[in-house]
């Protein structure tokens, strides 16, 4: 039987030789090369570096990354400090504050304080092209993250599985451990959210409530 990676350099080092790896890569360095691509690519796993496998509780699933200046930061959702809170991250400020009955801090939009608790912020398509939504869409991305969550749903230590939108709640087929957690709903972006089902998710809460009915300690979802 296939040994499961413990940690993400176990990972990546078991993926470096796959054909579809070996693709993406080829592809990555053309588009990068001959066109102004995001994150910067020495971000593009920024995500896997700040959270660790083995400390994963929570995975946010998003789709390719922003794609206009200084925005993408290779977690999902998330842009730096200085960068103005993009609007489904305003959404999910809103959320956490009627959840918790608390404020956020709705100039900033750096969820590192996230990823360091183990929320792994991940995006189906890592990088983008400027200005072209969804450039990256790729069928070695679409690989990848298979192999990400299959590895994720292996793990036995309870992790909840937020899946907002369309497209992340099509993961849920990767996705079989009874041991983990899935909630899902709606895109938090204003198109969708302002149409019902997004507010008053209860998702923050009740990931906690699961983390802690497992004996983990829960995340601190406030950013102030």
């Amino acid at each position: 039987m296939e040994k499961t990676p413990k940690t993400w350099n176990e990972f990546f080092k078991k993926l470096q030789n796959e054909e579809f790896c070996l693709k993406l890569n080829e592809f990555l360095n053309k588009e990068y090369r001959d066109y102004t691509c995001y994150p910067p690519r020495e971000l593009l796993f920024n995500a896997f570096r700040l959270t660790p496998l083995d400390k994963v509780k929570v995975v946010i699933v998003g789709q390719d990354p922003y794609h206009e200046p200084g925005q993408a930061m290779g977690l999902s959702f998330s842009v730096p400090e200085g960068i103005k809170v993009p609007p489904s991250l305003v959404n999910i400020y809103k959320e956490i504050a009627q959840e918790y009955n608390c404020k956020m801090n709705f100039s900033s939009g750096d969820l590192t304080y996230l990823a360091k608790q183990g929320v792994l912020l991940l995006n189906s398509i890592l990088s983008v092209r400027a200005h072209q939504a969804m450039s990256h869409n790729t069928e070695e991305y679409k690989m990848f993250l298979a192999s990400v969550l299959e590895v994720l749903d292996k793990q036995t230590t309870p992790i909840v599985f937020l899946l907002w939108g369309g497209p992340a709640r099509k993961l849920k087929g990767y996705l079989h451990n009874p041991s983990h957690l899935i909630l899902e709903c709606i895109h938090p972006s204003p198109l969708a959210a302002n149409h019902g089902g997004w507010f008053g998710n209860n998702h923050f809460k009740e990931a906690n409530r699961y983390l802690r009915e497992h004996g983990l300690s829960e995340i601190n979802w406030l950013n102030n």
